[in-house]
């Protein structure tokens, strides 16, 4: 999978995409990230990218030349594995549902928002969605974008070390991940569940789905209310066994 981010400050992303899982997969060939600069598609000597809104208004929005032009470069043609999202606080909330669809298409464009938003052309015309990573407001879309493909990436085959880690991730299947503990079984007092010291594995796997439920229960409502959870005996939690990063 291929991942085009389309940014006014393409250094931001030395940083992000240069540790751990997104690293590790990206020098493996199992995804590919292109940063791309906006002000390379400019003509005038100031490089200019962004304009006064008509009708007035605070700030500068991003114009509509550019991206398009943009966009046309990096794909002359598109097709159903190809997706444009604009990072955008008017979007679509961001969750790991939606990274699932994402992870489904080949490549995925990127372009980062800046100022107080972009010409809402791209979004009627060019974007095929817009995307927010949460109701709050950014100076920018590139920690957004750094969010989308870390999230996405994860769920591509082999990025992770386990499989099966994204499937028994927090979020999947409705529940928050169980709590896990490691050595040592005592810290200053505060001491692991006796059931995961046992090594009876059935009672482990009952304990992290009643955990799981009680957890999601109490840190995340929202995500109980209306899922049947509270109603019946789920067989199947979140787990994870995973090496690497955790969720």
């Amino acid at each position: 999978m291929t991942f085009h981010v389309l940014t006014i400050f393409p250094e931001f992303f030395r940083g992000p995409f240069e540790h751990g899982v997104i690293q590790r997969a990206a020098e493996a060939g199992l995804i590919g990230i292109e940063i791309h600069d906006l002000r390379k598609w400019t003509y005038d000597r100031h490089r200019t990218v962004d304009d006064r809104p008509f009708g007035g208004g605070e700030g500068m929005l991003l114009k509509a030349g550019p991206i398009f032009e943009a966009v046309e470069s990096i794909w002359p043609s598109r097709d159903a594995a190809k997706k444009v999202v604009l990072l955008s606080a008017q979007g679509r909330k961001f969750d790991q549902a939606m990274a699932r669809e994402l992870s489904a298409f080949d490549e995925l464009l990127l372009i980062c928002g800046r100022y107080e938003g972009v010409d809402e052309r791209v979004a009627e015309h060019l974007a095929d969605c817009e995307v927010s990573i949460g109701d709050y407001v950014l100076s920018g879309g590139e920690l957004a974008a750094a969010v989308v493909i870390d999230a996405v990436a994860r769920l591509k085959e082999g990025v992770l070390g386990n499989g099966q880690s994204a499937v028994f991730e927090s979020f999947e299947g409705g529940l928050l991940d169980h709590p896990q503990y490691t050595r040592p079984a005592d810290f200053r007092g505060w001491k692991a569940p006796d059931v995961l010291l046992g090594g009876n594995h059935e009672q482990i796997r009952r304990w992290r789905v009643e955990a799981a439920r009680e957890k999601t229960s109490r840190q995340r409502p929202d995500l109980i209310q209306g899922s049947g959870y509270a109603e019946r005996d789920h067989d199947e939690g979140p787990r994870q066994e995973q090496t690497g990063e955790s969720s």
